[in-house]
């Protein structure tokens, strides 16, 4: 990815601030640098680190390593072109920088009542969840199949590190991850490219970014578009979409956990 091409081009006020601008192949290099890994990881590395023949446990590790892995990376690539734009890592700045501020609205409130907001699209979140979108997840890659077979609660019960392992990879995927590249680094500056339908870009970005498990783009793209670009562009605070994706992440964990101390 060229650096020079990060430059900012265009600034646009928001508020009483500036939030400086990507060109659209900024938008595309950052979506690349965060799509592509994933993508080899999922599907290159973990086939490869797991070996022929792995039992479904050993294979279901070997990816959630993996994508942690990736998504710690997204969390470097982040904070790394901030630091770069910004010259600073400061939280002052990065809290800017990343919109990781409480939600405002046009009449100037801000925090409150708007964070009921994430009740809402959150609920909204979790019933897509159950929208059938005619891809089938392969049983050897669900989370979900690993964790009611007999095998996977097997291997979590009294698995501590593994439970670690799996809140780390939540933690990153919808806090400190694909959320805070996305909806926290580019959503602010996809106004001067994109327009007003910056949110849509980058809802179908998000979507289109799921290489590594390609039958649950669609879904994110819904998801990823009206749930999370859209809240955290219309209040202005990469904590909605943040706290709007986590809901699934902390229903997981705690069946996860269930399964861990059964």
């Amino acid at each position: 990815m060229d650096m020079s091409d990060l430059t900012p081009t265009v600034t646009i006020p928001v508020e009483l601030e500036e939030v400086k601008q990507y060109r659209p192949l900024s938008v595309l290099a950052v979506w690349a640098a965060a799509a592509v890994p994933m993508g080899v990881l999922a599907w290159v590395v973990v086939p490869a680190v797991a070996g022929q023949g792995a039992t479904v446990s050993r294979f279901a590790v070997t990816l959630i390593a993996a994508l942690t892995v990736g998504l710690v990376w997204q969390c470097v690539l982040a904070l790394s072109l901030v630091a770069f734009e910004q010259r600073s890592l400061r939280w002052a700045v990065v809290r800017d920088a990343l919109w990781l501020r409480a939600p405002s609205d046009p009449s100037g409130r801000r925090g409150g009542r708007l964070w009921l907001w994430t009740l809402a699209f959150g609920l909204g979140f979790m019933m897509l969840q159950f929208v059938p979108f005619g891809l089938s997840e392969p049983t050897d890659r669900s989370l979900g199949e690993f964790l009611n077979s007999p095998g996977g609660q097997e291997t979590l019960h009294g698995n501590w590190g593994l439970f670690a392992l799996v809140c780390a990879m939540m933690l990153f995927n919808t806090v400190a991850g694909e959320e805070l590249l996305f909806r926290g680094l580019l959503l602010p500056r996809m106004r001067g490219a994109f327009g007003r339908a910056d949110w849509v870009v980058n809802g179908v970005l998000t979507g289109l970014y799921h290489l590594h498990q390609p039958w649950s783009i669609p879904g994110a793209t819904v998801a990823g578009t009206f749930l999370l670009a859209y809240p955290t562009r219309r209040f202005r605070s990469a904590w909605m979409g943040i706290a709007v994706h986590s809901m699934q992440s902390v229903f997981f964990a705690a069946l996860v956990f269930m399964v861990v101390i059964r």
